[in-house]
């Protein structure tokens, strides 16, 4: 270890007397705060829907959106570390999702909506980054990023499930405002801490921003989000019948290529084209891909079966994270063993997180029953939310070893394009379509059966067998969806 990972090590950011477990702590809980510092938060949907007369179209596009601000951040994070001092990017960062929470648990205009939770999906990830980065050689000390990104998806994972608890409860009991009301309360307590412990210490000359391609940035931004809203209101506006879907998908298109022809010509573009001719970038681009459409196959077929035939509320259907976060935490610490101790392939770990994802279809399929009981629903999730984790970590670890640093934080915003970019969106889209389709086909050959010739019928009320054919035609699409995913 040089003099100078000796100094990272000690975490020069905070006064001098603070000790080492106060440092490392206080920066794993400013990482929670972040984490829980959606600006939007989706477990609420339903409440957040009667107030605001949103529709879930919405309140999905300003999730979304979050997500492709948390891309689009990548490139620049080296940069801004070296900008600024610790203590100035975080009194930004919470200064900055006070803001986005105080606006967007007031605003009932959906443009405002999107922009808060873009800038705050950005935020997030800049304040993650930091703490992470300033802690990553106590972490692992040789910067082992097969050690390192375990820890890292485990508390991102993590704290996005306990954040879901969070919400929930407060929706139910309180008000879905009392979880932005919670996070600003938090944001201080960062504002707060930041003041007392740290101080404006900065490693090296500050590293000005010229440079930066914001314009391209600007593009890639709106052609992610016009392909979302594509995605995410298709359905609702009957596709490429509507000319809100034709213009997004015109405009989706114009912006793409523009930032493509950007790419290709300036010399420092916001996401260099070096970074898509990595053989393995694209594959690792495919995979997640293929993870967004296995996952979108499952989710889909959860949804229907939980809240259409289970009828969950929203406590009962919130205590399903308790499993995802046993999952979360098993999964990455058998991928660091994995990686380190048992050195095992990316391959075969990749298999065994694919092997997982698919394990869950199967078992989803065989348990489609309106008699199914919550506990059994436990190992199923489980056992996806172990191997979601696992691809993650080792995807990422590979796409560190195959690409070098100077493009590494590009490849990132490359396969974040997909990963929580327009992946999710598209595939949820295109599997829900796929599923309505299975409805109508399904309610039409199962509806043949009700007719004057079925005397097991004869002495029923109209509503209730009309009822159960609902029923069973949602039952039969979802196993049909799951079977399809497997």
């Amino acid at each position: 270890m040089t003099p100078f990972d000796d100094l990272l090590r000690q975490v020069p950011a905070f006064k001098e007397g603070v000790p080492i477990w106060a440092r490392v702590g206080t920066f794993l809980f400013f990482v929670l705060v972040f984490q829980f510092s959606a600006c939007i938060y989706l477990p609420a949907m339903s409440q957040m829907m009667g107030v605001t007369a949103l529709m879930q179209e919405d309140i999905l596009m300003a999730g979304y959106a979050m997500f492709t601000g948390i891309t689009m951040a990548f490139p620049i994070l080296f940069r801004l570390k070296f900008r600024f001092s610790s203590q100035t990017i975080l009194r930004i960062v919470a200064t900055g999702l006070i803001l986005c929470n105080l606006v967007n648990a007031c605003t009932r205009s959906l443009p405002v909506l999107v922009v808060c939770s873009f800038v705050g999906g950005l935020l997030r990830m800049w304040g993650t980054f930091e703490c992470f980065s300033s802690i990553q050689l106590r972490i692992t000390p040789s910067r082992n990023f097969a050690v390192f990104f375990p820890v890292v998806y485990c508390c991102v994972f993590g704290y996005i499930q306990l954040s879901g608890l969070t919400t929930v409860h407060l929706d139910y009991f309180y008000n879905w405002r009392y979880m932005h009301y919670l996070i600003i309360f938090l944001l201080l307590v960062v504002l707060l801490l930041t003041q007392v412990l740290l101080r404006p210490f900065q490693v090296g000359k500050p590293m000005p921003l010229y440079g930066v391609d914001w314009l391209g940035a600007l593009l890639w931004s709106l052609a992610l989000l016009c392909t979302v809203f594509v995605a995410n209101y298709g359905d609702y506006y009957n596709w490429w019948n509507s000319p809100h879907i034709c213009l997004g998908t015109l405009l989706a298109l114009v912006f793409g290529v523009l930032a493509t022809g950007r790419m290709l010509h300036i010399r420092h573009p916001y996401v260099e084209v070096d970074t898509f001719r990595y053989p393995k970038v694209q594959a690792i681009i495919a995979l997640f891909a293929a993870l967004a459409v296995l996952s979108a196959f499952s989710t889909v077929g959860q949804g229907a079966f939980t809240g259409g035939i289970l009828h969950y509320d929203s406590l009962t259907a919130v205590s399903l994270n308790w499993p995802n976060l046993a999952g979360t935490v098993v999964g990455a610490i058998f991928a660091m063993y994995a990686m380190t101790r048992l050195h095992m392939s990316y391959k075969q770990l990749t298999f065994i997180g694919f092997a997982c994802e698919t394990l869950f279809a199967l078992q989803l399929y065989f348990l489609l029953s309106p008699d199914t009981n919550v506990e059994k629903l436990y190992l199923p999730l489980f056992i996806k939310n172990f191997g979601h984790v696992i691809i993650y970590i080792v995807l990422t670890t590979y796409l560190q070893q195959v690409v070098p640093f100077k493009h590494f934080f590009q490849g990132l915003c490359a396969v974040g394009f997909i990963r929580e970019g327009i992946g999710s969106p598209i595939a949820t889209a295109a599997v829900g379509h796929l599923f309505k389709m299975m409805q109508k086909h399904n309610y039409l050959d199962l509806a043949t059966t009700l007719d004057a010739q079925n005397t097991a019928l004869s002495h029923l009320p109209l509503t209730t067998y009309y009822g159960e054919l609902q029923r069973q035609t949602l039952l039969v699409s979802a196993k049909e969806l799951l079977g399809y995913a497997v």
